[in-house]
Formats: C-alpha cells, structure tokens, sequence
C-alpha cells in the first residue's frame, strides 16, 4: 500500500492507494502490458477499499456483500516492465443498491496516468441473490474514508 508521503500528485483526490508492481508476464506480444492486467489491479483495489469499510464479505459467502456490475476502463499509456503502478480508488456516487467506483492508474516510473476505470458494484444479499439497498452503517464508511458525503 502506498503512503502518503508517495501519493503521486494525480491521485490526489483519492482516499485508497494502492501500489502494485508490474509482472514481467504482464507483458504480451505487442510488447506492452495486456489490457486485462489493469483490470485485476482495480480488483486489487477495489478489494483494499472494501476492506477499509467493512464490505469485503466472509467466505463462505453469507449475508450481504458486493457483486461488480460493469467496470470500462480507458486506456491512457501503454505501460512496460518493469514499474510499478499507483491505483487510487474512490466512491463517485452510492445508489441505492449500488455503489459506483472510479480508479486511476498511474505509473512510477513515468509519474503519468496510464488508465482510468469506473465500476458499478451492486450490494447483494448472498443467500438470495437480490440486490440489497446499501447499509446506512456502509454509507457512513464510505463518507468517513472519502471525508465526504453522498446524494442517496
């Protein structure tokens, strides 16, 4: 996890850091990290920030916990081995059972922005299945942790 102190300047507006080294066997034949790479960093991620509020479910999955909706992601830079990225995650908006989350990747070796990414993440209740409205307790950590409140 990156510290403060290591927070580059474009992640500025992001509340969770997380740093991830680039794996030689993240590159593919263009020569170049795979696109599917940034996606399972902002799982990295997005996982970290549900750990900080309490939403990362138990295993064996029980009660409510987050399913990902959608996720885009823009592709900014092509990025190289070896690096090591910066992806900061924070809340955009909270629905209501559903939380929307952006990413931005940036790399340390060149300090630029390599990639942004938005998700939807539904709050499930595992046992059935259905969508859930999320949990004012939630509400509350996510507010604390982003030192904001949100339109519900």
């Amino acid at each position: 996890m990156a510290t403060s102190a290591d927070r580059p300047i474009l992640l500025a507006g992001f509340p969770v850091l997380t740093e991830i080294t680039v794996l030689w066997g993240d590159h593919d034949a263009f020569n170049h990290v795979n696109n599917l790479a940034y996606l399972r960093w902002c799982e990295t991620a997005r996982v970290e920030y549900f750990q900080r509020i309490g939403l990362y479910p138990e295993l064996p999955l029980k009660g409510l916990g987050p399913i990902l909706a959608s996720q885009t992601c823009h592709y900014r830079r092509p990025l190289n081995y070896p690096d090591t990225v910066v992806v900061g995650t924070r809340i955009t908006a909270i629905g209501n059972s559903s939380i929307r989350m952006g990413h931005a990747i940036v790399s340390r070796a060149t300090g630029e922005l390599a990639a942004e990414s938005d998700s939807v993440i539904v709050t499930v209740d595992y046992s059935t299945g259905k969508p859930l409205r999320v949990p004012g307790e939630m509400r509350q950590a996510i507010a604390k942790l982003e030192g904001r409140e949100f339109d519900s």
